[in-house]
């Protein structure tokens, strides 16, 4: 109990006592004890009095006194606690949740539809195209090889513990440079657009396909547009999520005619037999997906 500050023992009970009422209500599961090894390794504790403070490379932690850190920007606005977490791979990190005021991005007059995919991340109805960086698979053999490493050595061993870190590392480095790249397009796109059509995916059904389900864990859709609608709510823009059934794909965007064919992945292009129109399938669907997201905003015209 001497270990930590007492106001993040404070934030301790408060925390499971949001807990017990969240589970009370069903909202999620029984609260369960977190023990020192279990792999997430964090605390919170709150500001009080000027407890928390960052001076140029420094922040000033309750108990901990001045630590050296990595800054990675300026915290503006007033703090509320810090959150101190250690990686499995050994890193430490420090969150700071301060209160301020979003600024909203101005407004451009534009939509746009998304349609994300394997081959390419994403493409958008203006013809816009993010290719798929393929993370996991640039590192997978070295992932493997580590892994095999990890199982010959003895299971608690030092030899282990080193071993299983650079397996973590590996992890890490292929999680931080994909929420990277989802960061920075999510920002491009709401940034430069007031309405935003995407897809409504089942990605757990999804998944159960053995043939994509690599592919598809790898691409991070769900965390894609997590990113979309809550910078969407921050910057005052719109993110319209066509229903579930609506074939984006299999619709021809110049005259609506439901093209069935499409439903093959192998088909990537295909040309319309009502309007003769021809058609590269993730743009086609993106602009559909962009039109649909424009026919739920209440009959809004059409932004060129």
């Amino acid at each position: 109990m001497k270990e930590v500050d007492s106001i993040a023992l404070q934030k301790s009970v408060e925390i499971v006592h949001d807990s017990y009422t969240r589970f009370y209500k069903k909202q999620n599961r029984l609260p369960r004890f977190k023990s020192k090894k279990n792999p997430v390794q964090s605390y919170t504790t709150k500001f009080v009095n000027g407890n928390i403070q960052v001076k140029d490379q420094y922040i000033k932690l309750p108990k901990l006194g001045l630590v050296r850190f990595a800054k990675s920007r300026e915290v503006e606005g007033r703090i509320m606690n810090a959150t101190i977490r250690r990686s499995l791979s050994g890193k430490f990190f420090v969150s700071i949740l301060a209160e301020s005021a979003v600024q909203p991005y101005k407004k451009t007059g534009t939509s746009v539809g998304i349609d994300v995919g394997l081959k390419d991340f994403a493409t958008l109805s203006d013809g816009t195209t993010y290719k798929n960086p393929r993370f996991f698979r640039t590192l997978e053999k070295k992932i493997m090889n580590a892994r095999r490493i990890l199982s010959r050595r003895q299971l608690g061993s030092s030899n282990w513990t080193k071993q299983k870190k650079k397996v973590a590392r590996l992890h890490e480095k292929i999680a931080t440079a994909s929420k990277d790249m989802l960061d920075k397009i999510s920002t491009e796109i709401v940034k430069n657009h007031d309405i935003i059509g995407i897809e409504d995916l089942s990605v757990e059904k999804m998944l159960k396909n053995k043939n994509l389900s690599k592919g598809i864990s790898e691409v991070s859709w769900a965390q894609f547009r997590s990113m979309l609608e809550y910078k969407s709510v921050w910057y005052g823009k719109q993110v319209i999520a066509a229903a579930k059934n609506f074939p984006s794909s299999q619709l021809c965007s110049v005259c609506i005619y439901k093209y069935k064919d499409v439903k093959d992945l192998a088909l990537r292009e295909w040309t319309c037999p009502t309007c003769k129109s021809s058609h590269q399938r993730d743009l086609n669907a993106s602009i559909n997906l962009r039109n649909e997201a424009l026919r739920l905003t209440a009959g809004t015209a059409e932004i060129a």
